[in-house]
């Protein structure tokens, strides 16, 4: 079920919803005039400090499966 952001024509908020299979509703008025809004996805699990703690856990367990092969130590 995903998450859409959305903005009521009647009384000018902007709101996230998570879309079932029922029409959403405003939270703040009630009102089904909505616009439904272009929203940039998150990319899960980029960011380079995300990457490098995995990595560090991943060396801390004997395992380096999520390291390229230049980047494996040599043993």
């Amino acid at each position: 079920m995903p998450i859409f952001d959305f903005h009521c024509e009647s009384c000018d908020q902007t709101f996230e919803f998570l879309v079932r299979n029922e029409a959403p509703v405003c939270p703040h008025c009630g009102s089904q005039r909505l616009e439904k809004l272009l929203s940039a996805p998150n990319v899960a699990g980029k960011s380079k400090k995300i990457i490098e703690s995995a990595r560090s856990q991943a060396a801390r367990e004997g395992h380096f499966s999520n390291y390229s092969r230049s980047e494996k130590p040599r043993r």
